[in-house]
């Protein structure tokens, strides 16, 4: 389905949702909104799925203007963060029940349903209803009901949130797979950087009811077009440094920090004087990586070992940094520390906030 929101908002009272944005979704791929909480993301798919009548604008489908039809008239699933089943029903049942409603065949119903429950992990609940499971089992269940409808528009609001970690790594490749034929449009909403990226295709990234940017999403986390895209698109946080450039091309920060911009960068920058500096927390390391590696001498906040990785955070005067390091470090708090990165990796924006330079193959 090619799914086309033209100058669509949404408002309820004198409250706003959506201001006023154009969104075209590219049919059959993945196109992924990107927002932390409260970023519109829910309120944006209940209009595409026709469930709310935005205030202006239009929705186009394949050409032909849906604004306002209902949810029924419309070809197309959806599954929420909060799961919904039957609870009358089986799990198999519930599965079942959009194809019984097409008058398919039983057996060919039941190949399906065996088929899809085999990949989601659930045959073995398929006699069970809802409040026999737990809440990933039903969540999975909700899934599945959708999924087996083969929609050509299929929206998916953080469907995966109430899983397990390594339940929603092996799901979130199966329905990658299951949505390689192209055969239909998927919307999947999620407030994680990382899932973003895992998904691949399309994102459309949304802030505060606002679309901020669209694209690949490997082009959009590689070149942020502003400050506020870089935080929402990276987890742990981006790291910002305020600084001013001086006559010589040299970005003079607080605390004494300069860091020299390449002929690249001062080219990008020509007639500004306020920059922020952005370096992602994957680009710094306790060690350099070459001989021309900015260094940044600092101080240790907190060294955060999460399974396979060390969140450092450090601190040099007003300035905090954190470092994503793979493998386990072991550092005090309070310790000495220098963190290193390629400043040829630095985003750069201006006091807009607008970005000005990006690196070629990513920050």
């Amino acid at each position: 389905m090619q799914l086309d929101l033209s100058e669509i908002s949404k408002q309820q009272g004198a409250d706003t949702y959506l201001y006023p944005m154009s969104l075209a979704l590219v049919p059959g791929a993945i196109n992924v909104l990107l927002g932390t909480t409260r970023a519109g993301k829910t309120t944006l798919m209940r209009v595409m799925a026709g469930l709310d009548k935005p205030t202006a604008g239009k929705v186009v489908a394949d050409g032909v203007d849906v604004t306002g039809v209902p949810v029924s008239r419309r070809n197309l699933a959806m599954v929420y963060q909060q799961f919904i089943n039957y609870p009358a029903f089986s799990v198999y049942d519930n599965m079942a029940s959009p194809l019984r409603l097409r008058k398919e065949p039983e057996a060919q119903i039941r190949g399906k349903v065996l088929a899809l429950a085999e990949r989601l992990h659930i045959t073995p609940y398929l006699e069970r209803r809802p409040g026999e499971l737990s809440g990933g089992q039903q969540q999975r269940t909700a899934l599945g009901r959708a999924l087996i409808k083969d929609a050509s528009l299929l929206l998916l609001d953080e469907p995966l949130v109430n899983l397990d970690y390594k339940l929603r790594e092996e799901l979130r490749r199966e329905l990658t797979e299951l949505f390689s034929s192209g055969s239909t449009t998927v919307v999947y909403a999620t407030t994680e950087p990382l899932e973003a990226l895992q998904l691949g295709g399309h994102v459309a990234v949304l802030h505060e009811g606002r679309l901020l940017q669209q694209g690949r999403t490997l082009d959009v986390f590689n070149a942020p077009n502003s400050i506020a895209v870089a935080r929402t698109f990276s987890d742990p946080p981006i790291n910002l440094i305020e600084a001013q450039l001086d006559a010589s091309g040299v970005a003079q920060a607080a605390d004494g920090l300069a860091i020299a911009l390449s002929a690249q960068q001062l080219a990008a920058v020509a007639g500004q004087r306020q920059v922020t500096l952005g370096v992602r927390a994957h680009s710094l390391h306790l060690a350099p990586q070459s001989r021309d590696d900015l260094a940044i001498a600092a101080q240790v906040d907190l060294a955060e070992i999460s399974g396979s990785e060390t969140y450092v955070h450090a601190r040099r005067g007003a300035l905090a940094l954190v470092a994503q390091l793979g493998g386990v470090h072991k550092l005090d708090i309070g310790s000495a520390c220098t963190m290193y990165c390629q400043a040829q990796s630095l985003l750069i924006f201006g006091a807009d906030g607008a970005l000005l330079f990006a690196p070629q193959g990513g920050a």
